[in-house]
């Protein structure tokens, strides 16, 4: 974008890159958790598995951290879900 000659609007044309800019990582972070999650809940379902879903859940954490860090969710949001995931493992592992 060309920036104005009165700068009038300047801050807000700004604004908007930035916002585009939070927009692509938010949406990068949300897929790479939703991934992690996925690959997470398929290895809990199968016992053949079990041992990968706890690396799995580790990077699960990791995202979900992440995502908190960055702002793109709360960071309670983040402890209840890694909070489910593990309840999840440790319902299957008493199974």
């Amino acid at each position: 974008m060309a920036k104005l000659k009165t700068g009038r609007h300047t801050g807000a044309m700004k604004a908007h890159r930035q916002s585009q800019r939070a927009a692509l990582r938010n949406r990068i972070l949300r897929k790479k958790m939703r991934e992690t999650t996925k690959e997470y809940m398929t290895a809990v379902g199968t016992k053949e598995k079990q041992g990968d879903a706890k690396k799995l859940l580790t990077s699960a954490y990791s995202a979900l951290d992440k995502m908190a860090k960055k702002g793109t969710i709360h960071w309670k949001t983040a402890s209840r879900r890694k909070s489910r995931l593990a309840a999840q493992l440790a319902k299957t592992a008493a199974a």
